[in-house]
């Protein structure tokens, strides 16, 4: 069959995914099961629409390619509205939680890599094959992947290292959408942990108050303009510390800028006192939660939009093979691991809802699964600064330093 590809433009890319957005919300509100096992709703939507796209291109010949730039900006604006909402006093909370969740991060890529290399092994592929489906893929995402394919083809001689990368990924992210909130779900119920009675989520709303929420439109607009403010300032920090030889994705640098932001005006409003200024201040808040849900939920709609199935054929068995295994090895660290060092409460249980996320999928991904369990559950903040702040700066390091000697090892 002659495949005919159709690129969809932007902005009908971005109405699209509103659409999507849009049913995979119903879904979760129709169906009690996805709600129950905090299945992020982007996730249902977003994959409902990759299956749609994967039926019309295997039976009906077309390939529909999203132009899905914004996704970028997207990203940024979530990370700074988590930033601008981040009291320093819960960051100091979080110094030995956020090393100690480092610690367990680090290992499991070692973990990751060693099943990657064994199960190229016993494929008779080149090992070090096996590191494209484990820490370069799944940890790092497909940023790491596109960084580290031209070594591994040109130095490593192995041809369909691309492939192996972008497949074994676009396997991790749906895994690590589904385990999740499972996960988070069970440990909740078996430990009869004492989930939060707070409802001023980080993002989002409860799944049955999300109806009533209301914001105002100068809360929706001061929100926005801080979120801009912010996003100038991280722009700014990232220039400076590129200048100095220190690169970091602009999204860790406007998270940084958003805590200096926010924390700098809880304290002028403190100082000031003045009762308009903290009404103003609260209705900012509900305007920042509305904006950072909707830029989450967008990304990760376009995200999955965007997988296209047909390229995991060529090493269809090895790659369900050797990312199932590595979904199964992630499950299995999250539940008995990472939930006992993180502390056995619900706090920790949000997190590992975010630990599949980190090791399977990308940072929004692990948000997104937090999110679905806090809004069936009840605000976790300080996994919501911990989290990000491994997943989208520490981790990366470590990662490329464990790459870098598996690889010439």
């Amino acid at each position: 069959m002659q495949i005919e590809i159709v690129d969809v433009p932007p902005f009908v890319a971005f109405t699209v995914a509103i659409m999507v957005l849009f049913y995979g919300k119903y879904l979760t509100t129709k169906y009690e099961l996805l709600r129950k096992y905090s299945i992020p709703e982007p996730v249902v939507g977003g994959f409902a629409c990759a299956v749609l796209v994967g039926v019309l291109y295997y039976f009906f010949g077309y390939q529909l390619t999203f132009k899905l730039e914004v996704m970028d900006w997207l990203l940024i604006y979530f990370f700074t509205g988590i930033g601008l909402r981040a009291d320093i006093k819960t960051l100091l909370k979080g110094g030995k939680p956020l090393l100690l969740l480092l610690l367990l991060a680090s290992s499991y890529i070692v973990m990751q890599n060693i099943l990657g290399v064994t199960i190229a092994s016993l494929f008779g592929l080149d090992p070090k094959a096996g590191l494209m489906s484990g820490s370069v893929a799944l940890t790092g995402g497909v940023g790491t992947t596109m960084a580290w394919a031209p070594t591994f083809v040109n130095e490593l001689g192995i041809a369909n290292a691309t492939e192996l990368g972008v497949a074994s990924n676009t396997l991790g992210l749906i895994g690590a959408c589904c385990i999740g909130g499972p996960i988070s779900a069970y440990l909740i119920k078996r430990h009869k942990l004492e989930t939060s009675a707070s409802d001023d989520l980080t993002i989002g709303a409860r799944h049955e108050e999300a109806a009533g929420i209301r914001v105002t439109y100068f809360g929706v607009l001061r929100a926005w303009l801080w979120l801009n403010v912010s996003m100038m300032i991280g722009y700014s920090i990232n220039e400076t510390l590129q200048a100095a030889g220190v690169k970091l994705p602009l999204f860790v640098a406007c998270l940084l800028a958003g805590i200096l932001v926010g924390n700098f005006g809880r304290w002028a409003l403190g100082y000031l006192n003045k009762p308009t200024l903290h009404n103003y201040a609260e209705e900012a808040e509900q305007g920042l939660t509305l904006i950072s849900d909707l830029c989450l939920g967008m990304f990760l709609t376009m995200a999955l939009m965007g997988l296209q199935i047909w390229k995991l054929e060529g090493s269809f068995v090895y790659i369900c093979t050797i990312v199932g295994l590595q979904i199964l090895m992630s499950a299995l660290f999250t539940t008995f691991v990472v939930f006992r060092m993180m502390g056995k409460d619900y706090g920790a249980a949000v997190i590992c809802a975010g630990f599949g996320g980190v090791t399977l999928g990308s940072t929004a991904t692990a948000i997104v699964n937090m999110q679905a369990v806090t809004q069936q559950y009840g605000a976790a903040r300080q996994a919501f600064i911990v989290v990000p702040l491994v997943c989208g700066f520490f981790i990366d390091i470590v990662n490329a330093m464990v790459i870098n000697f598996m690889v010439y090892f």
